[in-house]
């Protein structure tokens, strides 16, 4: 059983991510689909589809995406944890950081919902900061 399961969907995509892999397999839950979703809006994935198993377990597979060099070199070059279940780290609007560009991206848990800073600036409302990605 998972306890952290942002944690561990974000340690999963790093790995797959650094091991070049195509296809990475996370747990299905409500935030995870939230994440995914947002990774996809953002251009950092190229799709992500749900799964199931023969024991009724729920999977999310998520396609990564990688530069079009002869390294390949991943589209995430990182990301990081930042509120975490024994440290939970909140914010106002004021207080995001501005990005002159649109690689990086901050996730937050707001009350309207997952979102990025930039959408989070728009409509002037904080929340919990869930992660880093760039």
């Amino acid at each position: 059983m998972i306890n952290d399961t942002i944690s561990d969907m974000l340690t999963r995509i790093r790995n797959a991510s650094q091991a070049k892999h195509q296809i990475v397999k996370v747990c299905s839950t409500k935030i995870t689909e939230a994440i995914a979703k947002i990774l996809l809006d953002e251009g950092f994935i190229l799709g992500f589809r749900h799964a199931e198993l023969a024991d009724k377990s729920k999977y999310i597979l998520i396609s990564l995406k990688y530069k079009r060099n002869r390294t390949k070199d991943p589209i995430i070059e990182t990301i990081q944890r930042v509120s975490r279940p024994g440290l939970r780290s909140y914010t106002s609007y004021t207080e995001l950081p501005v990005s002159t560009s649109n690689t990086r991206t901050l996730i937050l848990s707001t009350s309207k919902g997952l979102m990025t800073s930039h959408q989070a600036r728009n409509e002037k409302i904080g929340g919990e900061v869930l992660c880093y990605i760039w």
